[in-house]
């Protein structure tokens, strides 16, 4: 592997720890049009959701793409260039069934839309449900003057806000200043409690610690969380849950010369990232001097320059088990541009400053995967990386075994005989068996054995959707193809 060299005054070099494992890519899924991100289900195991930019959300289960869409949306939006569906995220109270959706409206300005999971199906969603916030001024999107910089990822904090990235509104070098802009809501990272009653007319209430809701350092729109953004196209938080810091990671792509990674501290809102002034750390090429909303500017952890990338995806701090503790906290990034993966170390002194070191370029080992869009973390904190030449791959480790295919059964009574074809490198199996597609809320059995085949006696009255996956050292294999068996 060679290094990524990362302007930050100091070269980021290869850690050994993390180059003495070797990384590959999984297909989960093929054949998808234009996907531009992926999101888990939270409470169903083994199933993704693919955000195609023409409103299509596809359901994934394993490695099989189910021929009913999650979500269609595709007579609402406008879609091409920087506009579409652009992202997602389900609520953390998961008994509520929302369901958020980022997306550019026929009349090509940004949606934020409310919806609610299908009671009879929850892999769909109520189409009747439909609700789009509103924002300062009354109207349910915010207007955007350019087609391009629309931002568009969705995600919802350790805190239970819902953080949306917008860009400056796109043509060049933000023309009207938007990021710098306290009555504009382009340019910045927000921050709402979405967390209202049904029948509240705006669907959003601004937490009452938003950094500016005081008018400190100045006073701007309730709603912002930092300045100075340029395309925060996608952004993460290091997962809590799975022991992670709650930091925020923004992946913000530059204009002609930098791309960077902005980093916060867990909880810390009121940050300038400094566009349109900087791009990177350097004065942005071809912008008269301009005075920020307020200073000081947030450097970024990392910038580059166009001899490594040109568009910066942000990705997650690995929390998962499956890659081995070598790749504990560490952050992975992509770039579009270049194809290249990556991922590196980080830090926060005591002033909060996020650093970054040994950058390990993981692309000799998974390949040339394409123009990488965006990733996913599933909730064992395992990562997924979306293609958009319509593939998503699974991170897995070298040791980590193919998945199985070709599951079939026979039945004979209450007997059921699986038989699948075996993965390479398997140690044995596990079944999974639940009440709907996509679950395992029924059974899940470790065989024990490297045999292809697994039979089931006295089994109860009952419909079960079953998969199977490969175990090894390395981890647990994707699911293989998903069956329907009915007893008797």
């Amino acid at each position: 592997m060679r290094p990524v060299v990362l302007s930050l005054g100091i070269v980021l070099t290869i850690g050994s720890a993390a180059a003495n494992a070797q990384l590959r890519a999984q297909t989960i899924a093929t054949g998808l049009s234009s996907p531009v991100g992926a999101v888990a289900d939270p409470v169903q195991p083994g199933v993704l959701y693919a955000l195609q930019q023409n409103g299509l959300v596809l359901v994934i289960q394993g490695t099989t793409v189910l021929p009913t869409p999650f979500l269609d949306i595709r007579s609402a939006t406008v879609s091409g260039g920087e506009r579409g569906l652009l992202g997602m995220a389900f609520a953390p109270d998961a008994s509520s069934g929302r369901v958020f959706v980022n997306f550019t409206n026929t009349s090509g300005d940004t949606v934020v839309a409310r919806f609610r999971r299908s009671a009879a199906n929850p892999l769909t969603v109520d189409p009747a449900s439909r609700f789009d916030l509103r924002w300062p001024g009354g109207n349910r999107f915010i207007s955007q003057p350019y087609e391009n910089h629309n931002g568009g990822n969705l995600v919802f904090g350790p805190d239970g806000y819902l953080y949306i990235g917008l860009g400056d509104g796109g043509s060049g070098n933000d023309p009207d200043n938007n990021a710098q802009n306290p009555t504009s809501l382009l340019g910045k990272m927000l921050r709402i409690d979405v967390n209202v009653p049904d029948g509240d007319p705006g669907g959003y209430r601004v937490p009452s610690d938003n950094p500016f809701v005081g008018g400190v350092p100045i006073a701007a729109l309730g709603e912002i969380w930092a300045f100075g953004l340029r395309n925060p196209w996608r952004y993460s938080f290091d997962n809590p849950a799975l022991g992670g810091s709650g930091a925020l990671f923004i992946g913000d792509v530059g204009q002609n010369a930098r791309e960077e990674i902005d980093v916060a501290p867990p909880g810390r809102g009121g940050q300038n990232y400094g566009w349109r002034m900087r791009e990177g750390t350097i004065a942005t090429p071809g912008v008269p001097p301009t005075s920020p909303a307020f200073s000081p500017l947030t450097d970024p952890m990392v910038d580059y320059g166009r001899s490594t990338g040109v568009t910066i995806i942000g990705g997650y701090v690995y929390r998962g088990k499956a890659l081995g503790p070598n790749y504990a906290g560490r952050y992975f990034v992509a770039d579009a541009g270049s194809g290249r993966l990556w991922s590196l170390t980080w830090q926060f002194d005591d002033a909060g400053r996020a650093t970054a070191t040994s950058a390990v370029d993981h692309t000799p080992e998974v390949g040339s995967l394409g123009y990488i869009v965006s990733f996913a973390e599933d909730p064992s904190g395992e990562l997924y990386v979306v293609v958009y030449s319509g593939t998503i791959v699974k991170l897995i480790s070298q040791s980590t075994p193919s998945a199985p295919a070709n599951l079939t059964y026979q039945k004979s009574g209450r007997t059921v005989t699986l038989s699948w074809t075996g993965a390479s490198g398997a140690t044995q199996y596990r079944i999974a068996a639940g009440s709907r597609a996509g679950t395992s809320d029924l059974a899940v059995i470790d065989t024990g054995s490297t045999q292809t085949t697994f039979t089931a006696t006295n089994v109860p009255d009952g419909t079960y959707y079953v998969r199977v996956s490969a175990v090894a050292g390395g981890g647990t294999s994707a699911a293989s193809n998903e069956i329907a068996v009915t007893v008797p």
